[in-house]
């Protein structure tokens, strides 16, 4: 997936110019956007603030986190019963 250059926070920021009134066409030409990616950035960021997306940010790292010990979990669960499924 490309990396965009703008980090939430500045898309957030932008966000909140477009719903202080700013026009979708000035704002895409002052940061040099489409007018797509402003609405899909709405969609996907609109009525967040800062605080929340870092939330959001942390919990998805979280659950990735806890995904992997999940697996590791699961592997080793399952060497265990092939050994002693073996032994037996």
């Amino acid at each position: 997936m490309k990396k965009s250059r703008f980090t939430e926070t500045q898309i957030v920021s932008i966000l909140k110019q477009y719903d202080g009134g700013t026009a979708a066409a000035d704002l895409c030409r002052e940061h040099g956007i489409s007018t797509a990616t402003l609405y899909n950035w709405k969609a996907k960021y609109g009525g967040l603030e800062a605080s929340q997306l870092k939330r959001i940010k942390e919990l998805e790292e979280e659950n990735n986190k806890l995904k992997r010990m999940y697996a590791d979990v699961s592997i080793q669960r399952d060497a265990l019963k092939d050994l002693i499924e073996k032994k037996l």
